[in-house]
Order: structure tokens, then sequence, then C-alpha cells
């Protein structure tokens, strides 16, 4: 069964009741288990995990090597301030998609800017907690493709 693993950065653990008008009222946990569910129906399984550490979140893609196909990364702010993250994704050579909750390019000008973007092999914003599902879809479609 493939694997996937997905990483979700700062403040991700706050869903639920940080800015719900931006991020809206599904929780990490609730998403966590839709990813789950949802991947059971594309037989895949997913690993989830949350860090507010950036060297965590380093040190889960150089794990991954050898045991996850892919990588779906809600990097949060590190999206806009790591080139360590963006290091990690190049020297590990794993497919990787940036996920956003909120529209990035919407909001403020400094959010606009991607280090991950780069490294990824896409990107999907402005659907909320159904992108997760969206990047699970688009994450085995590129593997497929790639097979």
């Amino acid at each position: 069964m493939t694997s996937l693993l997905i990483l979700n950065g700062p403040n991700l653990n706050l869903l639920g009741t940080r800015e719900p008008e931006i991020y809206g009222a599904v929780t990490l946990e609730e998403i966590e288990a839709t990813c789950v569910a949802y991947g059971e129906t594309k037989s895949v399984s997913i690993t989830f995990l949350q860090s507010n550490h950036e060297g965590v979140l380093v040190d889960n893609i150089h794990a991954a090597t050898g045991t996850h196909a892919g990588i779906i990364l809600n990097a949060g702010a590190f999206t806009h301030t790591s080139i360590a993250l963006h290091d990690a994704i190049v020297g590990t050579q794993i497919p990787t998609i940036e996920l956003h909750l909120s529209n990035i390019h919407k909001r403020e000008e400094f959010r606009h800017h991607s280090y991950i973007a780069r490294a990824a092999v896409g990107v999907i914003c402005g659907f909320g907690a159904a992108g997760y599902n969206l990047a699970i879809n688009a994450m085995v479609g590129h593997l497929e493709s790639n097979n």
C-alpha cells in the first residue's frame, strides 16, 4: 500500500478556534480523521503529523525517505520563511505538494511568497479543509503517472 506523509506546521494545532473566519471551524483532528478515511478509499495509508518547530518538520521530511511515496506539506508560516524546508524537500527528492487552507494570494503581501513552491510538484490553496483530500487525490495521480 502506498504511504503518504501529511505534515502540518505552526499553529495548525489551533484549527477550529484560531481565526475561524479564515481557517474554518474544523479541527486538525477532524481533518486527520477525514484524510485517513479518504486515503483508505484510494488504497493509501496516511501518516499525519503536526509540529510548531521547523527542525521537527525537516527531520520528518528526511525520515520519510524509503517510507513514504509522497508528502503533503501545510507548512503554515514556515512557507514564507523556511529555506530549510525547501532544501529538505529538494534533498530527499520525495514528491511534495504544498497545501494551504486559505488562499494565500488573497491575503497579506508577505504571504504571497513561498519558499516551498519551487521544490513542490504543485500547490493547493484556498479550499479549506477540503484541500487535504484534493492534495491526496493529486498526489495519488502524480505518483501513478510517474510509475
